[in-house]
């Protein structure tokens, strides 16, 4: 028997076929598992501001001024952020910022350059 990947948006492995989409019972979610098929194979999707997938060691362009946390400094709109590693958590990008050093952006907040 075919295994159904678990819903994208609960996690149950309970899903099931109806004709091309995947719907969950449990929070009755649909999909369709051919339009997603990185996330299938289990990787990290993550989409910028403008919905471009993202992937580690991209270059991307900050979107508007956010303050740095824990500091007085601001990374202003339109610095590029070179070499991204893309993360599972809040805070989805990881990277080295010049001047500032280690940080986490949201990917909301950033578009690929």
């Amino acid at each position: 028997m075919d295994t159904l990947p678990p819903c994208p948006q609960c996690g149950s492995a309970y899903a099931y076929q109806d004709g091309q989409m995947l719907i969950c019972p449990e929070c009755a979610h649909e999909w369709d598992p051919a339009q997603t098929p990185a996330a299938a194979d289990g990787a990290l999707v993550v989409k910028d501001a403008n919905g471009n997938l993202l992937a580690d060691g991209d270059t991307v362009t900050v979107l508007k001024d956010l303050k740095v946390k824990g500091s007085s400094q601001v990374l202003k709109a339109g610095t590029k952020v070179k070499g991204i590693r893309l993360v599972d958590s809040d805070h989805n990008i990881d990277c080295k910022i010049p001047g500032i050093g280690a940080m986490g952006l949201k990917s909301e907040f950033v578009k690929k350059a």
